[in-house]
């Protein structure tokens, strides 16, 4: 018995002094809960899982925190000054994405949004320049947007007033738009590959950042093994990637990259030129995770943003209201809308701004990884280290709104009713790896909107008070779902 004894209390000191030494080891690290034996600080998060969980943090640890993820440390930014010093002050350091697990079996280091280094800088470069050259801005490109939103505009009419939920509808066409960039063609709804599609990409969008997520990074050699929502999310990615092969497979047999019409041609036209080149990373892999790039980081946000605008300005009916006068001020009975016309509706702009703002469709910004050493709020994060830049959290920051909890167009409108740019608006995120589909996504949301407010007046359903607006958690926040009733306009053109 006494032997036991002994047994059992060398075994406890040895794991108290395992904990002490893990606890002197982090001690240079920004302060956050307290790290367990390997769970690390996931036991605060259970106990305090709600859409401001991070921003609850922030208020007791500071702006500039720690989450250990078990033996992996995650610093989160929080509040405009902590992220702009993170990601716009110190950009090239943080600009690298996670190595993490899940991460690197996600990505293989292929395409923009995971790449990391040469490949990254290389990759992302040339997505700048053949986005341009598609037209972003320019009337070819915003052509595509309109006759998705014309397409969405005739599928809300069918309803005759009736409630509908917009939410598939919402997201086939802003999904359209991404294949109309990569491609160079939409997919009819009721196309089975297309379906198929979009249910790969909320797949992935549902898993990351969950609880399977996180135990994933945490114990990766245990979880590989295992069945699970992490093998789903492998499978759907190698979906969408085959798709994106049978398109280059088709675009090679039709020779049309030699006049090139959407990315997908322009990328296997630069294959072409740099096939000498061995510091090239223009293949075919790195194509068809670009592509995965696209849909995953195009389709979502915009379409969730889009979702959330319907209940703002249903439950808002005077904001509706004023925003479909301005509409039929400027516009009148012109039946082309270019984004250029943005700056002729400064109340609408400001709309559009506040719901991105007041409503922002991710849990958090994209997370980033040291390059190197890099001071942050006096502590300094050794390379590799984990870094979330909290931008919902620079959206809703006290400090820079005046009323940051209230849907306020006013945020983005002085005293005479002009548009007023907001530095801390920063939906996209910033620096090096600020959002690549920005500008695409701005032209969304315009186009899509004005068509829609244009030809109807967003109502309630008939014994409906109002719509909820208390967000599903998950990577991105969704609008519980819901009808409503889109009641023609009858002076609508």
């Amino acid at each position: 018995m006494g032997t036991w004894a002994f047994l059992i209390a060398l075994l406890v000191a040895l794991l108290i002094l395992r904990f002490l030494g893990q606890l002197w080891s982090q001690r240079h690290f920004p302060p956050g809960p307290l790290s367990l034996p390997v769970i690390g600080g996931l036991w605060r998060i259970v106990t305090m899982l709600n859409e401001n969980i991070l921003i609850e943090l922030a208020k007791q640890y500071g702006n500039i925190c720690t989450l250990w993820l078990g033996h992996l440390p995650l610093v989160l930014l929080s509040g405009y000054e902590a992220v702009k010093e993170g990601v716009i002050d110190h950009a090239e350091k943080l600009s690298d994405r996670p190595s993490t697990p899940f991460y690197t079996s996600l990505g293989k280091g292929r395409g923009i949004a995971l790449s990391n280094g040469h490949t990254w800088k290389q990759q992302r470069r040339f997505a700048v320049v053949t986005m341009r050259k598609l037209g972003l801005g320019k009337k070819g490109m915003e052509h595509q947007i309109e006759e998705e939103a014309q397409q969405l505009v005739e599928i809300f009419a069918c309803a005759k007033g009736q409630p509908l939920d917009p939410s598939l509808p919402i997201t086939n066409a802003v999904a359209n738009v991404i294949c109309a960039v990569t491609f160079g063609h939409r997919y009819s709804l009721e196309d089975e590959k297309f379906q198929k599609l979009i249910e790969a990409v909320n797949s992935a969008i549902k898993f990351v950042g969950g609880i399977f997520h996180v135990l994933y990074e945490m114990f990766p050699s245990i979880l590989k093994h295992l069945p699970g929502p992490h093998k789903k999310v492998i499978t759907v990615s190698h979906l969408v990637l085959s798709y994106a092969k049978e398109e280059i497979k088709k675009h090679k047999e039709q020779l049309s990259f030699h006049e090139p019409q959407d990315f997908m041609d322009f990328y296997l036209l630069q294959m072409e030129k740099n096939k000498n080149d061995p510091n090239s990373t223009f293949d075919e892999e790195n194509l068809a995770y670009s592509i995965q790039d696209f849909f995953v980081a195009g389709t979502e946000s915009t379409a969730t943003t889009l979702r959330w605008a319907l209940v703002l300005l249903t439950n808002h009916p005077d904001i509706q209201d004023k925003v479909h006068k301005e509409i039929e001020d400027v516009f009148a009975s012109s039946q082309s809308i270019s984004y250029q016309d943005l700056k002729k509706v400064p109340y609408t702009n400001a709309v559009i701004h506040e719901i991105q703002r007041s409503n922002y469709a991710f849990f958090f910004g994209a997370p980033r990884q040291c390059s190197e050493d890099v001071k942050l709020g006096g502590f300094l994060l050794p390379k590799g280290t984990l870094v979330i830049p909290d931008l919902r959290s620079v959206l809703l920051d006290p400090k820079q709104w005046e009323t940051p909890k209230e849907f306020n167009p006013n945020h983005f409108l002085d005293k005479d009713g002009n548009f007023v740019t907001r530095k801390e608006f920063l939906p996209f995120g910033a620096g090096t790896r600020v959002c690549l589909a920005e500008q695409l996504a701005r032209i969304e949301l315009f186009i899509f909107l004005i068509k829609l407010l244009r030809a109807f007046r967003f109502q309630l359903p008939e014994g409906v008070k109002k719509l909820s607006q208390d967000p599903v958690m998950g990577l991105t926040f969704q609008p519980p779902p819901y009808k409503i009733c889109a009641v023609p306009h009858s002076s609508s053109s």
